[in-house]
């Protein structure tokens, strides 16, 4: 299995959603840097369910860094967070085992796995693990507000809801970071939220759009072709689960505007160069250009949801009716954001090791 990223700074996560532990291991970073205990904690309070529009399982993730950490700050060596799982009911899953869940990874894992996968609340494949993909992600975030790059996400849309556009962008980030229900529209966050808890109400989900700015990134960070910043980004965003899209700057409205609209003409200011307008987010050539690095990613509706389905069982390879049970939300997207937040922080501390060297982040 292959579940690290990353080449100067790698994380690799571990364990699944009813197992006793999940984590995170990372390498690479710098000796010296500090770890804030209550920042973690709190990046984590933001990922956790919340109300009657999130699932009603409970974790407390109370996280324990057993390696790669002395008097608080990092050691340089690998970086290990175990999070106990506490609230599994891995009964609600066991009609589950042959049964696929429409659009969930039961049937592909079977595939790949070849029935030795753990099963139990979607296994590896949960979003459970997401947790522990906060808990590092937090360590980078914070070392990179440390040197003045700040990370932000609002719900953009959800269920059809739109939240308005980030204008003050670092009033807008200091807003949306200290929110459970990262919007910048309070009463669009309000309609968001009924939406989500009409459609419990019917068994079903919803989906939406998450919107991530990024602002104190350096110039000339980034690779050409494989390894542009856009690339190592998407390659990280695909990899949250529910992620089905992702688009930067303009994104595909790019398409239908003309050249002379699309180009974010250069200037300076207080001498620096800058560009009046963002259309490409912040990314010319793959390398970040110093503007603030926008994009937004597609999230689906929760696959389970609490209707019939039809499916198959690939054991007895016939044809199947699915009412699942178990706790699951019907809407992910405000959870999401702060995992969101913790992927982008990694693949940016990554991308920066590699241009200047890991002790730069110390």
């Amino acid at each position: 299995m292959k579940n690290t990223f990353g080449n100067s700074v790698a994380v690799t996560l571990f364990g699944e959603s009813h197992g006793e532990y999940i984590g995170a291991t990372i390498d690479g970073l710098a000796p010296g840097i500090e770890v804030n205990h209550e920042y973690i904690s709190h990046m984590l309070t933001l990922r956790r369910p919340a109300g009657k529009i999130s699932t009603p399982r409970k974790e407390k993730d109370q996280y324990r860094i057993v390696s790669g950490l002395v008097n608080g700050r990092t050691t340089g060596t690998p970086l290990t967070v175990l999070i106990p799982n506490e609230n599994v009911k891995s009964g609600d899953y066991v009609q589950m085992q042959t049964l696929a869940r429409p659009s969930h990874a039961d049937y592909t894992a079977d595939c790949k796995y070849h029935g030795f996968q753990d099963t139990r609340g979607g296994g590896h494949f949960s979003g459970r693990i997401t947790a522990a993909l906060v808990a590092a992600g937090a360590i980078c975030r914070y070392a990179l507000e440390q040197k003045g790059i700040c990370i932000g996400t609002h719900v953009k849309r959800c269920a059809g809801i739109s939240d308005r556009e980030f204008t003050d962008l670092a009033s807008d980030i200091k807003k949306v970071n200290e929110k459970i229900f990262a919007v910048l529209d309070e009463a669009r966050g309000k309609e968001m939220q009924e939406a989500i808890l009409a459609a419990a109400s019917d068994g079903d989900s919803v989906g939406g759009v998450l919107e991530t700015a990024v602002i104190g990134m350096p110039k000339g960070v980034g690779e050409p072709w494989f390894d542009t910043v856009e690339g190592l980004l998407s390659h990280m965003m695909f990899s949250i689960p529910a992620v089905k899209g992702m688009e930067f700057g303009a994104g595909f409205a790019i398409a239908d505007m003309r050249g002379s609209m699309a180009n974010d003409p250069f200037r300076m200011k207080e001498g620096q160069v800058v560009s009046g307008s963002n259309n490409n987010g912040g990314i010319n050539g793959g390398i970040t250009n110093g503007m603030p690095v926008i994009f937004r990613t597609a999230i689906k509706p929760t696959p389970t949801i609490f209707r019939q389905q039809d499916t198959v069982d690939f054991r007895s390879m016939s044809d199947a009716v699915l009412l699942p049970k178990g706790r699951h939300d019907p809407a992910i997207v405000h959870r999401a954001r702060v995992v969101q937040d913790a992927a982008t922080a990694i693949v940016l501390c990554d991308a920066l090791a590699l241009r200047y060297g890991t002790d730069w982040l110390k």
